[in-house]
């Protein structure tokens, strides 16, 4: 079972995401097959922790006398994505398209902020509230949740690259994907 203060924690954290589509993304795209298939975990996590909390889950028993740890772990990384989207959505002037959209041409180069160090800071966000829910209730159905949504970020931050390299901002991004991370900073620099 998940703490009732962890769990709303968590789900705050997965309810911000969430509205990013709402209040901060371009409406002039359309939820289509790929951005749906690339969503997925976004909604299955959530009712994973809820089916632990209402103990319909378990966790495997050799987890056993990690899972108070484990939560007190969670923390950091849900309250780490919280404040890297808040910063994500402060950094923008413009808002961005949707996953997989046909017009998602950029308008913009973003490189001040969160960017100044990470190319895709929205998805390292994401990826830190998936390794948060991860902590605080292991079990296969949390790991799958997380290992697509690694796969399915990483997939879309390839084929946003590859646009905006072939964008009128090509040189450029080229010349910023040399200098910063793509989920995390870069060492060395």
């Amino acid at each position: 079972m998940i703490a009732e203060p962890l769990l709303v924690l968590l789900l705050c954290n997965f309810v911000l995401i969430g509205l990013l589509p709402l209040c901060f993304f371009r409406r002039d795209g359309r939820l289509n097959i790929r951005w749906f298939a690339t969503g997925a975990p976004f909604f299955v996590m959530p009712a994973v922790l809820l089916l632990a909390y209402f103990e319909v889950l378990h966790q495997p028993p050799e987890i056993g006398g990690l899972s108070a740890p484990l939560a007190i772990a969670a923390v950091l990384p849900s309250v780490a994505s919280v404040a890297l989207l808040a910063a994500t959505v402060a950094s923008h002037r413009v808002g961005l398209a949707l996953w997989h959209q046909d017009n998602d041409s950029p308008v913009e180069l973003v490189t001040w902020g969160p960017y100044a160090r990470i190319r895709h800071p929205f998805y390292t966000s994401f990826l830190s509230a998936f390794g948060a829910a991860l902590l605080a209730f292991p079990h296969p159905l949390s790991i799958g949740c997380f290992l697509y949504a690694v796969v399915a970020l990483i997939v879309a931050a390839h084929r946003e690259e590859r646009r905006l390299m072939a964008s009128a901002f090509g040189r450029q991004y080229g010349d910023y994907r040399g200098a910063t991370g793509r989920f995390l900073p870069r060492l060395g620099r």
